[in-house]
């Protein structure tokens, strides 16, 4: 069976080898042929890695998709269910390796994949709610709250008239 692995972390100070390491034992254990497949600092909207593995598992490229976890390849139910329905219309299995679930037309198994991921849409909106909480007492207090700034912005010296006479 040719698997794609893929893997994602959400910002690039992250290293994704922990999920790695595990599916490839995984795959290497089931005597797979497998490709890897990496996403660093995805957006809800941007992962074109995961498009690039989706397109080509539903080409037939790919007979299975090995994830780690269900809430790595989809950030929302909608998108999670929408996924698996094109999948499974493709013929693609998916497989989770965290959550030990095989997509198939098996019903308990879609049970669990739609409460799993439901459970981590769930605990996405808790982390939000916390951190726009936080932001908004650290604005009270009188700080700046947010992710520090790559680089610091850099300060332009003002001009004067009297400096370019």
């Amino acid at each position: 069976m040719k698997v794609a692995i893929y893997v994602r972390v959400s910002r690039v100070d992250l290293n994704p080898e922990n999920q790695q390491v595990e599916l490839e034992k995984y795959a290497k254990a089931q005597g797979w042929e497998y490709q890897i497949f990496e996403e660093k600092e995805s957006t809800r909207k941007t992962r074109p890695i995961k498009k690039e593995v989706f397109d080509k598992a539903c080409k037939r490229e790919f007979d299975c998709i090995l994830i780690y976890k269900l809430d790595r390849w989809a950030r929302s139910l909608q998108e999670l269910i929408n996924d698996f329905t094109i999948l499974q219309n493709n013929k693609v299995e998916f497989r989770s390796l965290g959550e030990n679930i095989t997509l198939n037309q098996d019903p308990r198994n879609m049970l669990m994949i739609h409460m799993l991921g439901a459970f981590a849409e769930f605990e996405r909106a808790m982390i939000r709610e916390r951190t726009m909480s936080g932001l908004a007492r650290a604005r009270a207090e009188g700080r700046v709250g947010g992710r520090p700034r790559k680089t610091p912005p850099v300060k332009k010296p003002i001009i004067t008239r009297e400096d370019s006479v």
